[in-house]
C-alpha cells in the first residue's frame, strides 16, 4: 500500500489548497486504489494561509469582519481565532493580507491608490477581541504603500509638510514629510509569515521587483516610489536593507517597525500542521502551486517540501498549473503540468480540478 502525503499550496485565484489536494488524491486513487492519503494543504503566508491554519487546529473559529478593500470598497472578510494555549492565554489571531488587501480583490491594477487599510482594520478587530498573539500572512498584496494603510488603521498618522494626512497608497508616499506614532496601538507578539527575503529598497526592493506586478511599470515611477519608501523607512527608524522588509509592497517593513518578527511562511505553517512527521511516514509527497517557475526555489512551498522529503528519503512529486523553462524540476522525482495535460493554459485555468485529477493519475503512473 502506498502512503501519499498531499501538500499543495493553493493555485492562486483558481482552486484552494484543500480542494487541490482532494483532486490529486482522486486522480492517484484511479491508478492506485489501495493508496492511503494524508491531507496536509499548505500555504506560505499568501492566499490560503487562514484556511491552512483552520484545517490544522481543532477549535479554530472564523471571525467575520467588514473592512475597506484595497481600492476603498467595503468587503466582508474574516480572521481566525485559535484556542488559548499556555503561550497565548487569550488565544491567537491569524490574519492574512490576501483576503483583506490582496491583489485578487481588484478588478484592475491600481498602482497608486491601492493600499493595506483593510489588512490593518482586520488586525485591529483581532486586537479588540483581546488576543495574546498575532500570526499574519502577507502574501498576494495589491499595493506598494509601505504598509502605511495598515499602520494608519492601527492609529499611526502619515503627514505632508503642512501637517495634513497624505493620500492613500503609493501616491501618498511622495508627499510624506513626517510620521506621528503617538496613537499607534501597542503590538502583542506578532509573527509575520512571508515567502520573500527582499529588502525594502534598491534593485531587489519592493518597488523594483514587485511594483511591476501591481501596475507600477514606468522606470521613473519605480525610482520615485523606491526613494519614497526609503524616506518612510528613515521616518520609522527602519533598516531598509533588512531582508523581508520589501514583502507585500513594504508591509513587511511596516510590521517590523511595529514590533513584528519575520518568519518563513512555509516553514511556520508546516510546523503547525505536523508536516515533517507526516512526510517521514510516507512513500511519496505531492506538492504544487499555480506557477512553478524560476522564483519557486526561494522560500516557496514546493521547494520547501522537496527539502523535507529529501531529509526523510521520501520521493517528492510536483503538480503545477504551469512549469516554466527556467524552473528547477530536479528537486522532484516526477512532475506534471496542468497546462501540458490540458493542452493550453486557458483550459487548465478553466477547470483546475479536472486537470489536477489528471495530474494525480499521471504522477501515480510515473512512480508505479
Amino acid at each position: 500500500m502506498t502512503r501519499v502525503v498531499l501538500a499543495p499550496d493553493s493555485f492562486k485565484g483558481t482552486i484552494t489548497a484543500a480542494d487541490a489536494a482532494a483532486a490529486l488524491a482522486e486522480g492517484w486513487a484511479s491508478v492506485d486504489p489501495s493508496a492511503e492519503f494524508v491531507h496536509r494543504p499548505m500555504a506560505d503566508g499568501g492566499e490560503g494561509t487562514v484556511s491552512a491554519f483552520e484545517a490544522a487546529v481543532p477549535g479554530a473559529k472564523r471571525m467575520p469582519v467588514t473592512v475597506e478593500g484595497p481600492a476603498g470598497e467595503t468587503i466582508t472578510a474574516s480572521w481566525l481565532l485559535l484556542p488559548a494555549t499556555a503561550d497565548a492565554p487569550a488565544g491567537t489571531a491569524v490574519v492574512d493580507l490576501a483576503s483583506t488587501s490582496g491583489i485578487e480583490l481588484l478588478t484592475e491594477l491600481r498602482p497608486w491608490d491601492a493600499d493595506t487599510t483593510g489588512f490593518g482594520q482586520a488586525i485591529a478587530a483581532a486586537l479588540d477581541h483581546g488576543v495574546s498573539r498575532l500570526v499574519v500572512g502577507i502574501g498576494s498584496s495589491s499595493s506598494t504603500d509601505g504598509g502605511t494603510g495598515m499602520l494608519s488603521a492601527l492609529g499611526a498618522r502619515f503627514l505632508d509638510a503642512a501637517g495634513a494626512p497624505v493620500a492613500r497608497g503609493a501616491q501618498g508616499l511622495g508627499d510624506l514629510a513626517s510620521v506621528d506614532l503617538s496613537g499607534l496601538r501597542p503590538a502583542p507578539e506578532v509573527r509575520v509569515l512571508t515567502d520573500v527575503t527582499n529588502p525594502l529598497t534598491g534593485d531587489r526592493g519592493a518597488a523594483a521587483v514587485f511594483g511591476p506586478q501591481k501596475g507600477l511599470t514606468d522606470p521613473a515611477d519605480i525610482a520615485a516610489v523606491d526613494a519614497a519608501l526609503g524616506r518612510l523607512a528613515s521616518l520609522l527608524g527602519l533598516d531598509a536593507a533588512l531582508p523581508g522588509t520589501g514583502a507585500a509592497g513594504g508591509t513587511g517593513g511596516a510590521l517590523v517597525s511595529w514590533g513584528g518578527v519575520l518568519a518563513p511562511g512555509a516553514a511556520e505553517v508546516a510546523e503547525l500542521i505536523g508536516l515533517a512527521d507526516a512526510i517521514a511516514g510516507a512513500d511519496v509527497v505531492i506538492t504544487g502551486e499555480g506557477s512553478y517557475d524560476g522564483q519557486s526555489g526561494d522560500g516557496k512551498v514546493p521547494s520547501f517540501i522537496a527539502s523535507l522529503a529529501a531529509s526523510s528519503s521520501v520521493r517528492p512529486l510536483l503538480a503545477a498549473g504551469r512549469i516554466t523553462a527556467d524552473a528547477d524540476t530536479s528537486l522532484f522525482t516526477a512532475s506534471a503540468s496542468l497546462t501540458s495535460l490540458a493542452g493550453s493554459s486557458e483550459a487548465a485555468l478553466a477547470e483546475p480540478a479536472i486537470w489536477l485529477r489528471a495530474a494525480g493519475a499521471a504522477l501515480a503512473r510515473s512512480v508505479a
